[in-house]
């Protein structure tokens, strides 16, 4: 199971990010934890600048503007 988190203030943005982190996830048959964090400490504490950010495992893979389907396809196949 991977553990997904989509940093960000819950932005539309923010929010189609997690959805599609989601719909990825279902679509490859990938089992998912994922988890909004809003908290801007919280967010500033993985180092990132500019939001959605993404990070699955602990490692941060993604910073700053709505990710591409491949993009996440290949994030949760890796």
């Amino acid at each position: 199971m991977k553990d997904i988190k989509v940093l960000g203030s819950g932005c539309p943005t923010c929010q189609k990010t997690a959805d599609l982190v989601k719909a990825e996830a279902d679509r490859l048959g990938v089992a998912i934890t994922l988890e909004k964090i809003t908290d801007y400490a919280a967010i500033a504490g993985y180092g990132i600048a500019a939001t959605p950010g993404v990070v699955i495992d602990g490692k941060v893979v993604h910073a700053g503007g709505l990710p591409k389907a491949a993009d996440v396809d290949g994030w949760l196949r890796g």
